[in-house]
């Protein structure tokens, strides 16, 4: 159980605000049952989420979209864009984690990946970047809650097979996911398959139809290539590349 849960985690978590964006240990202390008020009471910043890129909004409809984005691809700037335009989102953050719980920050940095990922959305003033503590995406969804106030929509952008880890999670004592769905809507992009929406999530899982020739595009399809000397470049915006080659990353 253990290990599935740290496999889970990575697409998901969030770690400890820093000064610097150095990776650290995940917060082990974090815990499900934790309400939106004990933000406000016991976090020391003023706000749970820091924004890198963008700002929080404070009325509409928001995403979040987690993730590692090591490196970020077309098929995450793909589901941004098709969410935030079949949904009609104001504003669509990329949630970059600060720290995982089983393992360090390989291939790029956590500063590396926040380059990567301003190269990636510039231009477009609908994305932001940000981070925030918690540990699964009912916690960093209270932050965000804080962040924007009660007058925002929370809307979770994910692909088809993290939608399914999600919702099937064991939460122990915390609550459960159709629970959960009572703050947030989440957001489901087809990916080698749509994703079957149980009949009790009609109402707050929602899908999001992909373009088509995204379903072999993937950080570790990137990372992959590189390693066995084949064409890469296909698969991320084309400012990333350079800013890949400019880093020098993912080339041992």
């Amino acid at each position: 159980m253990y290990a599935r849960r740290n496999a889970a985690l990575i697409l998901i978590v969030l770690a400890a605000h820093r000064h610097r964006h150095e990776p650290g240990s995940y917060n082990k202390e974090a815990i499900l049952g934790r309400r939106t008020t004990d933000f406000m009471i016991n976090d020391p910043l003023k706000s749970p989420v820091r924004f890198f890129r963008g700002t929080a909004l404070r009325s509409g409809r928001v995403g979040i979209f987690p993730g590692a984005f090591n490196p970020p691809t077309r098929a995450h700037l793909a589901l941004a864009r098709a969410a935030r335009e079949q949904h009609e989102l104001q504003q669509v953050t990329f949630m970059l984690p600060q720290a995982f719980p089983h393992k360090s920050y390989a291939g790029a940095s956590f500063d590396e990946r926040l380059a990567l990922l301003e190269e990636a959305l510039a231009g477009d003033p609908t994305m932001a970047i940000a981070t925030s503590e918690g540990g699964l995406v009912i916690e960093f969804v209270r932050a965000f809650r804080v962040a924007c106030g009660g007058e925002v929509e929370i809307h979770v952008l994910c692909g088809r097979d993290a939608a399914e880890r999600i919702a099937d999670w064991d939460y122990c004592d915390g609550p459960m996911f159709s629970e959960q769905l009572q703050e947030f809507h989440m957001l489901v992009a087809s990916r080698e398959g749509d994703y079957n929406v149980p009949p009790e999530y009609a109402g707050s899982v929602r899908l999001v139809k992909m373009p088509p020739g995204y379903d072999e595009h993937s950080s570790t399809a990137v990372r992959e290539a590189m390693d066995t000397g084949r064409p890469w470049e296909h698969l991320v915006p084309e400012n990333v590349v350079g800013q890949i080659r400019k880093l020098r990353l993912y080339e041992e």
